[in-house]
């Protein structure tokens, strides 16, 4: 990396992170109990620190996406490449809804929870639990076949 866009990056990091300091010394200034008490103060204190911290999220969100899309456009086997697991994401994502559970949310005592109705709502909180468990699994694996080869590669 050029060594001028280093220092810049290097001071760019630094000054978020003073801005960072100076807002959670402001918060631990006024005291916790204060602060979960007070509405006025969580307005003035605590609502700048989290503004703060979903622009810095947004501008990090569009830098890291713009420059992946940038690198895929420059490197045309790699986008290929991602549209292909792109699709197999999307063909496990339709896998995990067809064999998602659209019923009721029901508590211990067998009462349905609060917006725990049957419907789309439960049907894809169903399927974002099944998603993620099929993922876990092929994750699972894959390490499992890494660890089983390079035992045998030995």
């Amino acid at each position: 990396m050029n060594s001028k866009i280093s220092k810049i990056l290097s001071i760019v990091t630094g000054l978020i992170s003073l801005i960072a300091i100076f807002f959670l010394v402001r918060i631990i200034m006024v005291g916790d109990d204060v602060v979960k008490e007070s509405l006025e103060v969580q307005n003035s204190i605590v609502s700048p620190y989290i503004t703060f911290a979903k622009v810095i999220l947004f501008i990090t969100a569009i830098i890291a996406v713009g420059f992946s899309l940038l690198n895929l456009i420059k490197h045309p086997k790699l986008l290929k490449k991602a549209l292909i697991t792109i699709a197999a994401l999307g063909v496990l994502l339709a896998i995990a809804y067809v064999f998602a559970d659209d019923s009721a949310t029901y508590s211990a005592s067998g009462n349905i929870l609060e917006d725990g109705e049957a419907g789309s709502t439960s049907k894809w909180v169903s399927t974002g639990i099944t998603f993620s468990f099929i993922l876990g699994t092929v994750a699972l694996l894959g390490v499992l076949m890494d660890f089983v080869k390079s035992l045998v590669s030995k």
